[in-house]
């Protein structure tokens, strides 16, 4: 009985003990975190302040996805033998000069996908990878400060496609005016004297006018979440089938070292490319009336991109 109660007691010990232990350990891992949480704020003001400074800043974050699949007698589905395949890039990259009385800011967006579906059972079709979207945009901006948040400036941005059709057509908006800079990551384009070059075989839809340019982008790394945002819209002066609008967006959030998810989407609005695109599915031998400006179906273009991202 004595050596019941004796080991009955030991076992009460060691219990209390491993309570105590732990409730020590949590009491330690909460002192530890506090001391980390307030290096972290401390180390996070340092670099804001550090980002305050003149100079450049550098940065890049893109979206990878992609799929691959190979069916063989796959007899529930219309091609039961086929190879496909889908993969996607997107990079956002800027590099920009601050300093105290004119800043220099340049970045590039781009977003390229293929697309595979090769039917084994026939030789008439591509077993390629083939292009469908394809999206490139580089701008550069200068602006010399006359307030704290308003410079004048002159933009210079280009638009076109890389791998399908390139330069054609091909958008060139060369302007001037003023920037307004309401908070450090916004940035808002106000240039009424813009000339819109537009290059492409097709003279009779395509034309370059004069007209007014309006760029918004808003570019921000907050922890692990990295997005920019950039609407561009161009009102010609001459007709408003000669302008356009696009706006792109990304977001990164990653999850482990630099590897993360990334979501890419983006909206176009433009007449002439919709004009241009009608005309090429058009049949002469219809009765439908030729496509025109006054009766084209401008729809909203639109894509988006799903997959890894990779920060630098």
């Amino acid at each position: 009985m004595k050596k019941l109660l004796l080991l009955l007691a030991f076992s009460i010990g060691v219990v209390s003990v491993q309570a105590q232990t732990k409730e020590e350990l949590h009491t330690q891992k909460t002192e530890k975190q506090a001391i980390a949480d307030a290096a972290q704020s401390e180390a996070d003001a340092l670099q804001a302040q550090i980002d305050a400074l003149p100079g450049w800043r550098k940065g890049m974050f893109g979206t990878i996805g992609g799929t691959l699949s190979n069916f063989n007698n796959w007899y529930s589905q219309g091609t039961p033998n086929n190879a496909s395949g889908n993969i996607g890039i997107s990079i956002n990259s800027y590099a920009n000069l601050i300093e105290d009385k004119f800043f220099w800011r340049n970045s590039l967006t781009s977003n390229l996908n293929w697309v595979k579906l090769d039917n084994k059972d026939t030789n008439l079709d591509s077993d390629d990878f083939n292009p469908t979207t394809d999206v490139f945009n580089i701008s550069s901006l200068y602006g010399r400060n006359i307030a704290k948040n308003f410079a004048v400036s002159t933009l210079a941005e280009y638009r076109t496609t890389l791998l399908d059709n390139f330069n054609d057509p091909g958008y060139l908006d060369v302007g001037v005016g003023g920037t307004w800079t309401p908070m450090e990551n916004l940035i808002v384009v106000i240039h009424p004297l813009n000339y819109n070059f537009v290059f492409s075989k097709n003279d009779a839809v395509f034309e370059s006018s004069l007209g007014a340019k309006i760029v918004a982008d808003y570019t921000r790394q907050i922890g692990a979440i990295s997005f920019k945002s950039n609407l561009s819209t161009f009102q010609s002066y001459k007709s408003g089938d000669l302008s356009n609008v696009t706006w792109t967006n990304s977001f990164s959030y990653t999850l482990w070292k630099m590897i993360g998810v990334g979501f890419d989407f983006g909206l176009r609005s433009n007449k002439q490319e919709a004009l241009n695109y009608t005309l090429g599915q058009y049949d002469a031998t219809s009765t439908n009336p030729i496509p025109t400006f006054g009766n084209v179906d401008n729809k909203l273009q639109s894509y988006w991109l799903l997959g890894l991202s990779y920060n630098l």
